[in-house]
């Protein structure tokens, strides 16, 4: 009753909130889970232990019976088979049914007993001359069954027995000739077993097919070509009869043979061989049969999208499976396409097989490096390349398959492809052949443009092909009929919901630019070739829409593609829609080049229909999508737009410099009459930092006087505008002048000054610290000079601007109807400066080389690059260089040479007094209807086209205006009185200016006669700041 002490009876408790049962329930639950998975496992051991037994019993049970039959079929025939006569191949005999029954390729007494037996057939066979009664008597149809049954086992055997010792070909010393000779035995039994003339032929391929046969003879193959030995040569010449023999049945009547299986065909096992036609040169004619190649190709288009990555495993890294079939594929397809009677299917099934196998290429290096070692001469687009570091393909095989797509295989593609396609129809709609046509060729050659040199195939494509007419058609009539979604439906390239006008104009457009830079202006805008000039209209809008929903309406995330780049493999489409946005691009630059040389369109055509001022407004912000649209295709936004564009970047350019509106460290002092001397020694010493900065100037007349006025801006715009006059004119040296008086530089002004390369580096300085002032000169350049500024190569189409009369003779040259080589020229120029001269070679050896029919086209072009872009390049190298100390290249890429001259000079159309009266002020008791201020627009209006350059200049200190017109002009026009009163001491005064405030200080005058004669005095008097 009472407590002991004793805690044992205490109570239990489960602080953990579970008891105790339901923890030993889980427990139970869990370990009888693990008992009957224990069991289940004991019983699936048992029963695999089982079959294993079952199989191995009735293993080892065929194993002895084999080696019964062997010793019984020994004993009977004799172990080198000297007991075999002509009637064991008969089907009454047990002969082939004993030794094909216990054959194991292994065995060495078996392969000898089966290597006599093939000695044995073909002697009977060469005795007697006919197989059939060999193996099944006087009557074959009574045994066909058994006969066909034994050719099938013979002909598998022989193959086994070959694959079987494959490795010994490794072995030379311990096999001897005759020994290697044994299975080129087996090889001629086979071919003997399986010609095309014995009945039970189909039946046996078929068995073999079945079998995996090529699977086997890729094996052999491989294991041959790893040894030179002449032995192995016959042999795998042996090896090409059998297949040989094999291809040809694809299950065509009179053939019944089934086709095998694509993963162990023909097409995966031996075409991924690599360089397969090199062993096997008959074998590839056979494949060149038109019906043989066409089912191949068509198999495979059929397949190689799901089952590439079935191919047999690659020979190396270096040789991947799929690489070397596309090189087998290619060079054999190039007999079949020279055929007359090459078939339009077997063409679109070629090219849809080769787009694929291109696509899946890792980036070829030999082709990279030509690509780049050819780059030079032309400006493309710098890229971020990904590097790549998976594996590459040998040089060797880069080269088979480059070489396989040579300029004949693809003119022979093409035209099988569009032959039937009219370059000109009135049908409205494409009909399904054509769309098929056109996906399948624009897939093909838009993988073969990111994969091999576009020199190459450039010129074919373009001068041998219809290429060009037909897709203008084609894309003609789907843009008019909108019909471009069954071009997406139709391709095996396109997903759905892609426009189907992205493949088109991929190859479209890199086709017809290489076209213009060849045509000349005669062709182009005389003859209309290729295209006629309407028709290049209504390309323009084409270009022009399309560009604008690639870019704006619909892009694609912003990503640097190369063709070296992995996302160009992995991302196909988004490579696709930046790779026509680029060439779209670039061909809409170069019509708008050749609109700018003669019009054909308004400047209109190449705007977008949807800028506005929201994109302006984006364009005027770093990193913006529309800020990039205007570097890639600025002739989308109007002039105007883009001249506000580079404004703000200006702009916002100074306003980086903080001292610019208070100090100003940097002055100079300049002689009137020495003006580029003292401009060149004190300006070139200044830094990049210090040329950004303001420049205070100070003129010193002939009498050696500082000129009065303190530099508020207009003197350094006076110091500007009379600084380049004296450099740019033709009498210095630096520059020479066309038949147009357009500027370009000296090729010879090394001869007139020792530092003109220095010269015209400070040249190009002074022009880019204008533009950055917003201060404009009045120097007209040439166009093809224009170009070097945005590091863009010249064309014979630019020689005209540079030397018409050498332009039409190289065009009488172009279109010579005789024998060139009658005319005696060479591959030589000769320069002529300053009364010497000096014949310089265009290529290496070229005064030993003719011009004929066939080089004369490189001639000609060498011709016009000498004397546009070789002669001046170093002047045009460092003038480049001294502007890009101020003026960044990417600015001006928003502007062609034509409005570069206009945002260098501006505009030729003269001052515009209305606009000028619009944007004008008054002060000093003058207002816009003073009767003074009345008879100074009248004057003004009544002045030459000269004169009123000049009273803009006095009041300015330029003479041209605004780009963006007077409301854009800082500080804007004013108009001052000046003299107080109107007394007589007042108005015999002229008229003065303040050109760093745009004021102009005018006197009362009281007449319009008197006002027109003081203020003619006052802007052609050049007395510089004394006048005020």
């Amino acid at each position: 009753m009472f407590f002991s002490g004793d805690p044992s009876t205490r109570k239990r408790v489960d602080l953990g909130g579970r008891s105790s049962k339901e923890r030993d329930r889980q427990k139970l639950l869990e370990q009888t889970r693990l008992e009957r998975n224990r069991r289940l496992f004991q019983r699936q051991q048992n029963s695999a232990a089982t079959k294993i037994q079952k199989f191995y019993r009735a293993w080892k049970a065929v194993q002895v019976e084999h080696d019964k039959v062997r010793e019984k079929f020994f004993i009977t025939y004799g172990k080198r088979c000297q007991n075999v006569g002509r009637h064991c191949f008969g089907p009454d005999s047990r002969f082939l049914c004993e030794l094909l029954f216990f054959f194991n390729p292994r065995n060495g007494g078996d392969l000898f007993a089966l290597s006599e037996t093939c000695r044995l057939l073909q002697h009977f066979a060469q005795d007697t001359g006919d197989v059939i009664i060999l193996f099944a008597g006087l009557d074959y149809l009574s045994n066909h069954t058994l006969v066909d049954h034994r050719m099938k086992q013979l002909s598998y055997a022989c193959i086994r027995a070959v694959h079987a010792n494959r490795s010994q070909f490794k072995k030379q010393p311990s096999w001897s000739e005759s020994n290697l000779h044994i299975l080129t035995v087996f090889l001629e039994a086979v071919a003997k077993l399986i010609d095309p003339e014995l009945p039970w032929a189909c039946g046996t391929i078929s068995y073999l097919l079945q079998r995996s046969t090529f699977t086997l003879f890729r094996e052999i193959t491989l294991a041959a070509k790893e040894s030179s030995n002449s032995q192995n040569m016959i042999e795998v010449s042996s090896l090409e009869q059998v297949i040989t023999l094999v291809i040809p049945h694809v299950g065509e009547k009179p053939c019944v043979c089934q086709n095998a299986d694509q993963l162990w065909s023909f097409s995966s096992q031996i075409l991924s061989i690599p360089f397969l036609w090199q062993n096997f040169p008959h074998l590839k004619e056979v494949f060149a049969r038109h019906q043989v190649c066409k089912h191949y190709v068509h198999q495979m288009s059929l397949f190689v999208r799901s089952q590439t990555k079935s191919l047999p495993k690659d020979v190396s890294a270096e040789y991947p499976s799929y690489a070397c079939l596309l090189g087998n594929i290619l060079e054999a397809s190039a007999l079949v396409l020279s055929e007359a009677d090459s078939s339009f299917e077997m063409a679109v099934d070629l090219a849809a097989v080769a787009t694929f196998l291109l696509e899946m290429l890792p980036p070829l290096k030999s082709v990279s490096r030509e690509t780049n070692e050819n780059s030079a001469m032309e400006d493309e687009e710098m890229v971020d390349v990904e590097e790549y570091n998976g594996n590459v393909l040998s040089k060797d095989l880069e080269s088979q398959i480059s070489n396989a797509i040579d300029p004949r295989f693809l003119l022979q593609l093409v035209n099988v492809l569009l032959g039937g396609i009219p370059s000109f129809t009135q049908k409205n709609s494409p009909d399904d052949r054509e769309v098929i046509a056109v996906g399948t060729a624009c897939a093909f050659l838009h993988v073969t443009f990111n994969t091999l040199p576009l020199e190459r195939i450039m010129t074919i494509l373009a001068y041998r092909t219809s290429l060009v007419p037909v897709l203008w058609s084609f894309m003609k009539r789907c843009h008019e009929t909108q019909k471009w979604s069954i071009v997406a439906e139709r391709s095996t390239y396109l997903t759905e919901g892609v426009p189907g006008w992205l493949l088109p104009l991929a190859v479209f457009c890199p086709v017809y630019k290489h076209m213009l830079m060849i045509v000349d202006n005669e062709e182009f805008y005389e003859q209309e070739k290729p295209l006629p000039l309407q028709d290049i209209r209504y390309l323009i809008v084409i270009l022009r829409q399309a560009l604008w929903q690639l870019l704006w309406v619909n892009p694609v995330n912003v990503v640097k593609y190369n063709a070296e780049s992995l996302t160009y493999k992995k991302q196909p489409l988004d490579f696709l829609h930046h790779r026509v946005s680029v060439v779209v691009a670039e061909l809409l630059t170069q019509l708008q080049d050749w609109n700018n040389r003669r019009q054909f369109a308004p400047s209109s055509d190449f705007h977008a229909d949807g800028v506005n001022e929201f994109f302006i407004s984006q364009a005027m912000q770093e990193n913006s999508r529309a800020r990039d649209i205007v570097k890639q295709a600025p002739f989308l936004v109007p002039f105007t737009s883009r001249v506000k564009i580079f404004a703000s970047l200006l702009a916002a350019a100074r306003k980086t410099d903080g001292s610019r509106a208070v100090f100003t460290r940097n002055r100079v002092k300049v002689r009137r009459d020495h003006i580029l001397e003292d401009a060149f020694n004190q300006l070139s010493a200044l830094s990049d930092d210090d040329l950004r900065e303001r420049i205070r100037v100070t003129f010193v007349n002939e009498l050696g006087v500082e000129e009065a006025g303190v530099d508020g801006g207009g003197i350094f715009k006076d110091f500007m505008e009379n600084v380049t006059q004296a450099a740019f004119d033709v009498q210095y040296g630096l520059f020479k002048e066309t038949a147009d008086h357009l500027l370009y530089p000296n090729p010879g002004s090394g001869l007139v000054h020792e530092q003109h390369l220095q010269y015209f580096r400070f040249l190009g300085t002074i022009l880019a610290k204008a533009m950055f002032e917003g201060i404009l000169v009045d120097i007209p350049f040439a166009t093809f000079f224009l170009s070097k500024l945005k590091q863009k190569h010249n064309y014979l189409n630019d020689l005209p601007s540079l030397d018409p009369e050498l332009y039409r003779h190289l065009i009488f040259l172009k279109h010579y109807q005789g024998d060139v080589s009658d005319l005696e020229l060479y591959f030589v120029i000769v320069n002529n400066e300053y009364g010497e001269q000096t014949e310089e070679e265009l290529i290496p050896g070229g005064k030993n080389i003719r011009v004929t029919n066939e080089n004369m086209i490189p001639f000609i072009h060498l011709i016009a690059n000498h004397r546009l872009n070789y002669q001046i390049r170093q002047q045009s190298s460092h003038f480049l260089r001294g502007f890009q100390q101020l003026v960044q290249k990417e600015w001006i890429d928003m502007f062609n040479e034509h409005e570069l001259q206009i945002l260098i000079s501006g505009s030729l159309d003269g001052l515009d007094i209305d606009d000028l009266r619009c944007h004008s002020q008054y002060s000093g008791g003058y207002h816009k209807d003073h009767y003074v201020i009345e008879m100074l627009w009248e004057v003004l209006k009544s002045l030459s086209q000269e004169n009123q350059m000049k009273f803009l200049k006095f009041v300015t200190g330029c003479s041209r205006g605004p780009l963006l017109g007077f409301k854009s002009l800082e500080p804007q026009f004013c108009i001052q009185r000046a003299g107080g009163s109107a007394t007589e001491e007042a108005l015999d005064r002229l008229p003065t200016s303040a050109t760093c405030m745009n004021l102009l200080k005018l006197p009362p005058y009281r007449s319009k006669e008197q006002l027109e004669r003081k203020l003619l005095y006052a802007i052609n008097s050049e007395a510089g700041f004394d006048l005020s």
